[in-house]
Protein backbone atom coordinates (compact mmCIF):
# COMPACT_ATOMS: atom_id res chain seq x y z
CA UNK A 1 0.00 0.00 0.00
CA UNK A 2 1.39 3.39 -0.97
CA UNK A 3 1.94 6.15 1.55
CA UNK A 4 -0.78 8.26 -0.09
CA UNK A 5 -3.26 5.39 0.10
CA UNK A 6 -2.32 4.72 3.73
CA UNK A 7 -2.88 8.41 4.58
CA UNK A 8 -6.23 8.35 2.78
CA UNK A 9 -7.32 5.29 4.72
CA UNK A 10 -6.08 6.81 7.99
CA UNK A 11 -7.99 10.07 7.51
CA UNK A 12 -11.11 8.27 6.31
CA UNK A 13 -11.08 6.19 9.49
CA UNK A 14 -10.45 9.39 11.51
CA UNK A 15 -13.54 10.90 9.91
CA UNK A 16 -15.49 7.75 10.72
CA UNK A 17 -14.34 7.83 14.34
CA UNK A 18 -15.11 11.54 14.70
CA UNK A 19 -18.62 11.13 13.33
CA UNK A 20 -19.34 7.99 15.36
CA UNK A 21 -17.99 9.52 18.58
CA UNK A 22 -20.20 12.58 18.29
CA UNK A 23 -23.28 10.54 17.38
CA UNK A 24 -22.70 8.33 20.40
CA UNK A 25 -22.26 11.45 22.54
CA UNK A 26 -25.21 13.41 21.18
CA UNK A 27 -27.86 10.71 21.52
CA UNK A 28 -27.56 10.47 25.33
CA UNK A 29 -27.89 14.27 25.50
CA UNK A 30 -31.52 13.78 24.43
CA UNK A 31 -32.27 12.74 28.02
CA UNK A 32 -31.68 16.35 29.07
CA UNK A 33 -34.93 18.20 29.53
CA UNK A 34 -33.50 21.11 27.53
CA UNK A 35 -35.37 23.34 29.95
CA UNK A 36 -32.47 25.41 31.19
CA UNK A 37 -30.06 27.71 29.34
CA UNK A 38 -27.22 25.55 30.67
CA UNK A 39 -28.60 22.48 28.86
CA UNK A 40 -28.95 24.48 25.66
CA UNK A 41 -25.41 25.93 25.93
CA UNK A 42 -23.91 22.50 26.56
CA UNK A 43 -25.68 20.85 23.62
CA UNK A 44 -24.85 23.82 21.39
CA UNK A 45 -21.19 23.66 22.41
CA UNK A 46 -21.11 19.93 21.79
CA UNK A 47 -22.44 20.33 18.24
CA UNK A 48 -20.23 23.32 17.53
CA UNK A 49 -17.18 21.23 18.50
CA UNK A 50 -18.43 18.39 16.31
CA UNK A 51 -18.86 20.62 13.25
CA UNK A 52 -15.33 22.00 13.62
CA UNK A 53 -13.87 18.49 14.07
CA UNK A 54 -15.95 17.10 11.21
CA UNK A 55 -14.80 19.88 8.88
CA UNK A 56 -11.13 19.32 9.76
CA UNK A 57 -11.25 15.54 9.43
CA UNK A 58 -13.33 15.66 6.23
CA UNK A 59 -10.94 18.14 4.60
CA UNK A 60 -7.93 16.03 5.59
CA UNK A 61 -9.73 13.02 4.16
CA UNK A 62 -10.56 14.85 0.92
CA UNK A 63 -6.99 16.04 0.41
CA UNK A 64 -5.47 12.65 1.18
CA UNK A 65 -7.94 10.85 -1.09
CA UNK A 66 -7.14 13.27 -3.91
CA UNK A 67 -3.42 12.61 -3.40
CA UNK A 68 -4.11 8.87 -3.44
CA UNK A 69 -5.80 9.15 -6.84
CA UNK A 70 -9.36 8.63 -5.60
CA UNK A 71 -11.09 11.75 -6.97
CA UNK A 72 -14.65 10.45 -6.55
CA UNK A 73 -14.14 9.67 -2.89
CA UNK A 74 -12.24 12.96 -2.45
CA UNK A 75 -15.23 14.89 -3.77
CA UNK A 76 -17.49 12.97 -1.39
CA UNK A 77 -15.29 13.88 1.59
CA UNK A 78 -15.17 17.51 0.44
CA UNK A 79 -18.99 17.50 0.33
CA UNK A 80 -19.01 16.23 3.94
CA UNK A 81 -16.72 19.13 4.88
CA UNK A 82 -19.06 21.57 3.14
CA UNK A 83 -22.06 20.03 4.94
CA UNK A 84 -20.29 20.57 8.27
CA UNK A 85 -19.78 24.26 7.43
CA UNK A 86 -23.40 24.71 6.33
CA UNK A 87 -24.77 22.90 9.38
CA UNK A 88 -22.59 24.94 11.71
CA UNK A 89 -23.94 28.13 10.12
CA UNK A 90 -27.57 26.92 10.32
CA UNK A 91 -27.85 24.72 13.43
CA UNK A 92 -25.69 26.67 15.89
CA UNK A 93 -27.50 30.03 15.45
CA UNK A 94 -30.84 28.22 15.70
CA UNK A 95 -29.72 26.56 18.94
CA UNK A 96 -28.53 29.97 20.21
CA UNK A 97 -31.89 31.57 19.45
CA UNK A 98 -33.87 28.73 20.98
CA UNK A 99 -31.60 28.74 24.04
CA UNK A 100 -32.38 32.43 24.55
CA UNK A 101 -36.08 31.68 24.18
CA UNK A 102 -35.80 28.92 26.79
CA UNK A 103 -34.38 31.47 29.19
CA UNK A 104 -37.31 33.78 28.40
CA UNK A 105 -39.77 30.91 29.00
CA UNK A 106 -41.13 30.90 25.45
CA UNK A 107 -43.56 27.97 25.25
CA UNK A 108 -42.32 26.38 21.98
CA UNK A 109 -38.61 26.85 22.67
CA UNK A 110 -37.96 23.52 24.41
CA UNK A 111 -39.72 21.36 21.76
CA UNK A 112 -38.00 23.42 19.05
CA UNK A 113 -34.59 22.92 20.61
CA UNK A 114 -35.22 19.17 21.01
CA UNK A 115 -36.38 18.94 17.38
CA UNK A 116 -33.25 20.78 16.19
CA UNK A 117 -31.12 18.41 18.29
CA UNK A 118 -32.82 15.34 16.76
CA UNK A 119 -32.50 16.71 13.22
CA UNK A 120 -28.77 17.28 13.76
CA UNK A 121 -28.39 13.67 14.97
CA UNK A 122 -30.30 12.27 11.98
CA UNK A 123 -28.08 14.23 9.58
CA UNK A 124 -24.98 12.92 11.40
CA UNK A 125 -26.25 9.35 11.07
CA UNK A 126 -26.76 9.88 7.33
CA UNK A 127 -23.17 11.13 7.11
CA UNK A 128 -21.98 8.06 8.99
CA UNK A 129 -23.76 5.81 6.49
CA UNK A 130 -22.04 7.67 3.63
CA UNK A 131 -18.63 7.29 5.28
CA UNK A 132 -19.13 3.56 5.88
CA UNK A 133 -20.26 3.21 2.27
CA UNK A 134 -17.07 4.91 1.11
CA UNK A 135 -14.98 2.52 3.21
CA UNK A 136 -16.70 -0.41 1.51
CA UNK A 137 -15.67 0.94 -1.90
CA UNK A 138 -12.25 2.12 -0.69
CA UNK A 139 -10.37 -1.01 -1.67
CA UNK A 140 -11.97 -1.34 -5.10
Amino acid sequence: MSTAMFAALFFTVALLVTTTYFIMGSIPLLVLKHDTPLDARFVRGFFNTYYVAAFASAMATAISLACAGRPGLAVGAAVLALIAVVLRRKIIPKMDALGAQIQSNVMDAIPGFRRTHVIAIVINVAQLVAIVGSLITFGK
